[in-house]
C-alpha cells in the first residue's frame, strides 16, 4: 500500500494506515457509505488520473483523448444496460453536483422546486436553507404524515396544485420507505412539472433489481457513486434522451470544469459490478439485513421510525431510551460502531443534537454479516443505549464487537503490501 508515498512521506503514510487499520476493525454502519471494492481502489489511483478532458467523447478539447473517449463510452454504455435509461452522463463529481446539472439544465433562477423537506429526510440540495441553491430557487417543502411517519402523496399533490412547482424532487437521504413514483409522475404530470429522482442513497438497491426503480417515470434520475452502489466517490445523472442534450449542456461548460476520468474508469466498473450475481445478492442481504435489524432494535426497546424499512436505512428513535443522537452516536463510535445522529419527524431536538440515529446496512453486508450478526449487534447497540456512562461496560461491547468484525475482513490481508 502506497509503496513509495510510505518511503518520501512516512508522516502522511501513516495516517491512511492509521485508517485503514480503523477501518478494518470498525463496524460500519452509516448509511452513505460502503466499502470500494479492490478495483475501485486501483482505477481511482491508475495513470487516467494524469489526463485533463473537457467536453464529451468525440468532441474533446484536448488531444490525446482517444483512450480517455474509449473509458467514457464503456462507461457510458454499460450504465445505460444497467438501468435501463435511455441516456446517462457520467461526469458529475458528487450526487450534489449531479442534482446541480440537472437545475441547471431545466430551470432559470426563480423557478419553484417542490422537495422533501430535510427534516423529514430529504437533502440539502433539495433547498434547505443551508445550501446555495436555496438563494437561486424557489422552494416549497413537502413531509412526512406524523402519524405514519410516511409521505402522503394527497397532501405532495395538493402543495404542487396551490405551489405549481416547475420542478418536483422525489428522493431523501434518511427516509426509510419505498417511493410511489408512479403516483409522483401523475403529480408532476397533473401540474406540469418535471419530475426528478434523487436515487443518490439507493442506486445499488435499484440497479440490483431488489427495489422498484424510478427510471421508467422520472424525467432525470441522478445519484452518487459510494453508497449501496459501492463505487468510487463520484456522481451521475440518467435522463430521457429528449433532454440528453440539455444536460450534457448543463454539466459542461455549464456546471463543471475537466472531468475526473480515474473516476469514470471505475464507474465503467461499477457498472460491471452492480449486473453480476456477487452484487446482487449482496443487495438482497443489505435489504435483509435491514428489514431484520429493524425487527430486533424493536423487540429491544428501540422505537423505528415508520415501523421498518424498505431499503438500506434503519432511522430509529431514541427517545424511549432517554438518550440523544448525539450521545448515542458518540458513544457507539467509542467502542467501534459507527451509524450517524439523524434528525426524526417531528424532532424537538436540534440537528446538532438529534433525537436519532440513522444506520445502514451496506458496509456490514458487503463484509458477510447476516442474521446472527446482525442480531448480536442489536445486543451491543442496546447495551451501550442502557449503559452509556458505563466505561466498563463499553469496553466489554467494544471488545465483543472487535471480536465480530475480526471475523468478516475487509480485503484480502494479502493485498496490501507492507
Amino acid at each position: 500500500m502506497l509503496k513509495t508515498t510510505k518511503i518520501t512521506d512516512p508522516e502522511l503514510y501513516s495516517i491512511v494506515a492509521n485508517e485503514l487499520e480503523r477501518q478494518k476493525y470498525n463496524i460500519e454502519m452509516i448509511a452513505s457509505e460502503s466499502s470500494a471494492p479492490t478495483e475501485i481502489l486501483e482505477l481511482m489511483g491508475s495513470v487516467f488520473l494524469n489526463k485533463t478532458e473537457e467536453g464529451l467523447p468525440g468532441k474533446r478539447y484536448q488531444a490525446g483523448s482517444q483512450h480517455a473517449d474509449e473509458v467514457e463510452n464503456l462507461c457510458i454504455e454499460r450504465g445505460k444496460k444497467a438501468f435501463g435509461c435511455e441516456y446517462i452522463n457520467v461526469q458529475s463529481y458528487s450526487g450534489a453536483t449531479a442534482n446541480y446539472t440537472v437545475f441547471n439544465a431545466i430551470l432559470e433562477p426563480g423557478d419553484k422546486i417542490l422537495a422533501m423537506r430535510l427534516d423529514h429526510g430529504g437533502h440539502l440540495t433539495h433547498g434547505s436553507p443551508a445550501n446555495f441553491v436555496s438563494k437561486i430557487y424557489n422552494y416549497k417543502h413537502y413531509g412526512v404524515d406524523l402519524e405514519t411517519e410516511i409521505i402522503n402523496y394527497d397532501d405532495v399533490e395538493e402543495k404542487a396544485i396551490e405551489f405549481q412547482p416547475k420542478l418536483i424532487i422525489a428522493g431523501a437521504s434518511a427516509y426509510p420507505r419505498l417511493i410511489d413514483y408512479k403516483r409522483m409522475r401523475e403529480i408532476a404530470d397533473k401540474v406540469g412539472a418535471y419530475l426528478m429522482v434523487d436515487m443518490a442513497h439507493i442506486s445499488g438497491l435499484v440497479g440490483a433489481g431488489v427495489i422498484p426503480s424510478p427510471v421508467p417515470y422520472a424525467d432525470f434520475c441522478t445519484s452518487s457513486c459510494s453508497k449501496t452502489i459501492c463505487g468510487p466517490r463520484g456522481g451521475f445523472v440518467m435522463c430521457k434522451e429528449k433532454y440528453a442534450k440539455a444536460l450534457n449542456r448543463a454539466t459542461f461548460p455549464g456546471t463543471l470544469g475537466s472531468i475526473q476520468l480515474n473516476g469514470i474508469a471505475a464507474k465503467a466498473n461499477m457498472f460491471k459490478r452492480v449486473m453480476e450475481p456477487e452484487f446482487i445478492a449482496t443487495m438482497e442481504r443489505v435489504l435483509d439485513n435491514a428489514k431484520f435489524l429493524a425487527k430486533e432494535l424493536e423487540n429491544r426497546g428501540f422505537r423505528v421510525v415508520s415501523g421498518g424499512t424498505d431499503n438500506h436505512t434503519v432511522l430509529v428513535d431514541l427517545r424511549p431510551k432517554k438518550i440523544t443522537g448525539k450521545q448515542f452516536d458518540q458513544a457507539l463510535e467509542s467502542i467501534g460502531i459507527t451509524v450517524n445522529k439523524n434528525t426524526i419527524p417531528n424532532d424537538p431536538e436540534s440537528p446538532f443534537v438529534t433525537s436519532g440515529i440513522r444506520i445502514g446496512l451496506t458496509a456490514v453486508s458487503e463484509r458477510g454479516f447476516a442474521h446472527n450478526e446482525i442480531s448480536e449487534v442489536a445486543d451491543i447497540m442496546k447495551m451501550v443505549a442502557e449503559n452509556i456512562d458505563n466505561e466498563d461496560i463499553l469496553q466489554e461491547c467494544k471488545k465483543q464487537g472487535r471480536s465480530l468484525i475480526s471475523k468478516f475482513p475487509l480485503y484480502p490481508e494479502e493485498y496490501f503490501e507492507d
